[in-house]
Formats: C-alpha cells, sequence, structure tokens
C-alpha cells in the first residue's frame, strides 16, 4: 500500500493505492488530504472489498501505519505491519507509469 500525490485541475490530490505480489491493483482512493482519516477510510475500504489480509507492507507514513494500528484494536484483529523499503518497491515503481499517463492529460486544459 502506498499515495503517490497528482494534479487535478491546478489542485494537489493524494491517490491511494494498494496492489498484491502480482503487482495488481486491490483497490485505490483519491483524496485531498493524507492523514489518519483518509487512510483508515481507505483500510476499510480495501478490506471490505476484498477480505482480511494478515501483512500490510508500507512506506514510513505515520498515518498509514496509525490507522492499521487503529483498525487493529476495533476490529480486534492482528494485521501485521512491515514498513521495509525495498518490499514496498512494487508499488512505488508503478507510480511512474501512472503519472507519465496523467502528464499527458494535465496539457489539455480548458
Amino acid at each position: 500500500m502506498d499515495k503517490t500525490y497528482i494534479k487535478i485541475k491546478g489542485q494537489w490530490h493524494y491517490l491511494c493505492r494498494a496492489v498484491d505480489k502480482a503487482n495488481n491493483t486491490i483497490d485505490f482512493l483519491l483524496t485531498k488530504k493524507r492523514d489518519q482519516k483518509a487512510a483508515r477510510r481507505f483500510f476499510n475500504k480495501a478490506i471490505l472489498s476484498n477480505g482480511l489480509t494478515a501483512i500490510i507492507n508500507i512506506d514510513k507514513s505515520g498515518s498509514n501505519c496509525a490507522a492499521i494500528q487503529a483498525f487493529n484494536q476495533n476490529s480486534e484483529t492482528t494485521i501485521e505491519i512491515r514498513q521495509v523499503k525495498y518490499l514496498n518497491n512494487i508499488v512505488e515503481q508503478d507510480h511512474r507509469f501512472i503519472k507519465r499517463r496523467i502528464k499527458g492529460m494535465l496539457g489539455l486544459k480548458w
């Protein structure tokens, strides 16, 4: 799971994405803020549509970590959090392709 920022109609937004081991997108969410509330909403949405997982790889974002810990406390589950940089590289490398697609669309402003 990771977040990246993209510009939409002149304003920056955060694109939260979760991918599996085969680099298939599990779920995504577009938000204006990068806070615990947005991260928690994303995790709830992803888990409800795809089911519980045992391990989540994230970057060093404090909001993601706090959201997973809050989810664990409220639902009494034990989702393990791994904050290892090289394990999160699959989704980090995929951001390049998303930004390349969006960059071409930004030139057509009316």
